[in-house]
């Protein structure tokens, strides 16, 4: 992947502005990243890459619940087949919906439905530098784009994340202000202090210090900056927390799940003010299920099929909540 033409922009974006002292570290991150250590399956996932045909979009709708690319002029059947294909290559696909063309990619998550429930609470995002924190394949980054923010950096260090990325920019606009770095939270800059906005959206529960997890947020945002905090959360006052034992829901990688009081302490010990629970929701499997695009097990196998109120495991079912605070 060549990423000096394709983060080109942003690199002399972030030369120019409060971004600069990212971009001293960024560029060896990347080197090391898709040059010296790439994925094994890296080279698949480009060779699909480039098998996408040339189709130049005529409509690009970024505040649709599909992001979605059109043309006046009917596909071929062969590029209709050759895209569905290509596409198909880069499965399974998470976060969506996409549509490209004829295409519609029926993503495992309904992210359109998180997006609705989130964006009636945030400030404007117009005119805004966002940071969108484990942001998947960047769906919600689009969003952020069609709210009028002024560039929009996702960060995910999943290759795969970062391959279906580049193929919906390739249609939806090579030219846009809008990235996915394949980096991790912890190697973005201490002290950053230069979003106006940064989101972390189903990330604080897979981390191991969820407190560090929050001052790390607090630092990438200038004095007044928003975050937008939404995660698991489970029911109960400000001394409970769930600590799984190995898995939740089936997922190994899930560490602390507060209740919104406790998680609301943190954000306070953190240093955030104007704390506010914008919404609370129970995930449903409408929201969350297989489909053509993604064709493993999904969270209808995660509950407990006697009792779907609990986990797999006899915790509580996934319940999510949004906080938005300020610096």
């Amino acid at each position: 992947m060549d990423f000096f033409k394709i983060y080109q922009d942003l690199f002399q974006y972030m030369k120019e502005g409060r971004l600069n002292r990212w971009l001293d570290n960024l560029i060896p991150q990347l080197e090391q990243r898709l040059l010296d250590n790439p994925h094994g399956d890296l080279a698949r996932w480009q060779e699909a890459l480039g098998q996408l045909p040339a189709i130049k979009a005529d409509q690009v709708a970024l505040n649709t619940p599909a992001i979605t690319a059109s043309t006046a002029d009917k596909l071929s059947v062969a590029d209709q087949a050759q895209l569905k294909s290509a596409l198909m290559a880069l499965s399974p696909w998470r976060k969506g919906p996409f549509e490209l063309f004829d295409t519609y990619i029926n993503t495992e998550w309904h992210s359109d439905w998180k997006w609705d429930r989130v964006v009636p609470h945030i400030s404007s995002l117009k005119n805004r530098v966002v940071l969108d924190v484990g942001c998947g394949s960047g769906y919600h980054c689009w969003r952020m784009l069609g709210e009028g923010a002024e560039r929009v950096i996702g960060i995910d260090p999943n290759y795969l994340f970062l391959t279906q990325f580049e193929a919906i920019k390739k249609y939806c606009g090579p030219q846009s202000p809008i990235h996915l770095l394949p980096v991790k939270m912890e190697e973005v800059p201490a002290n950053l202090e230069a979003f106006d906005t940064t989101f972390s959206m189903g990330i604080l529960y897979h981390r191991r210090s969820p407190i560090d997890h929050l001052i790390e947020l607090k630092s990438t945002l200038r004095k007044g900056g928003e975050l937008v905090l939404e995660t698991l959360v489970i029911e109960g006052d400000d001394d409970q927390c769930l600590m799984p034992d190995e898995r939740y829901a089936m997922m190994r990688n899930v560490w602390f799940i507060p209740s919104c009081e406790m998680l609301t302490l943190w954000l306070k010990r953190a240093g955030f003010n104007d704390i506010k629970l914008v919404d609370l929701n129970k995930t449903t499997t409408e929201e969350q299920r297989g489909t053509e695009w993604m064709t493993y097990q999904s969270l209808d196998s995660f509950l407990d099929p006697e009792d779907t109120s609990k986990t797999i495991e006899g915790y509580p079912a996934p319940l999510r909540a949004t906080f938005v605070a300020t610096k």
